[in-house]
């Protein structure tokens, strides 16, 4: 199984990116607008799941896994055609104040798709500092 390991270092609050990252229905206008074009909850579901598109225009169907508050820490999996396994986990470490290390990991089989969600990842990332820097 292949992991991917993307990290970034974000100038604001552990707290305000938390409170953006921890509402798992709203990625396209709290954390990471541009890169996601929307989100939806399916109503209903338990555990939650959304489908996510992104702006490239593909789509997603994520359960959410986990949404830990102590640990600030999410995780998700997608069910998706050509995916076998995907694991996903976002987890924000304050670095000082003002200072959040976001870290995105990704479990993913078959292998082949780390070399597609490396550079999806950074780019997710990226979006997220210049949104929450804003």
């Amino acid at each position: 199984m292949a992991t991917v390991h993307v990290e970034i270092l974000i100038h604001q609050s552990v707290d305000v990116v938390w409170d953006a990252a921890r509402d798992v229905g709203a990625l396209h206008t709290r954390l990471v607008p541009g890169f996601v074009a929307d989100t939806r909850m399916e109503p209903g579901a338990a555990p939650p799941v959304r489908v996510v598109t992104f702006a490239s225009g593909f789509v997603a169907r994520e359960t959410i896994v986990a949404v830990d508050e102590a640990q600030r820490r999410v995780v998700w999996s997608i069910d998706g055609e050509g995916v076998d396994h995907h694991n996903g986990a976002l987890q924000l470490i304050e670095e000082a104040p003002g200072r959040t290390r976001a870290v995105w990991t990704a479990d993913v089989l078959p292998d082949a798709l780390a070399g597609a969600y490396a550079p999806l990842m950074q780019r997710g990332l990226e979006v997220m500092k210049a949104t929450q820097e804003a």
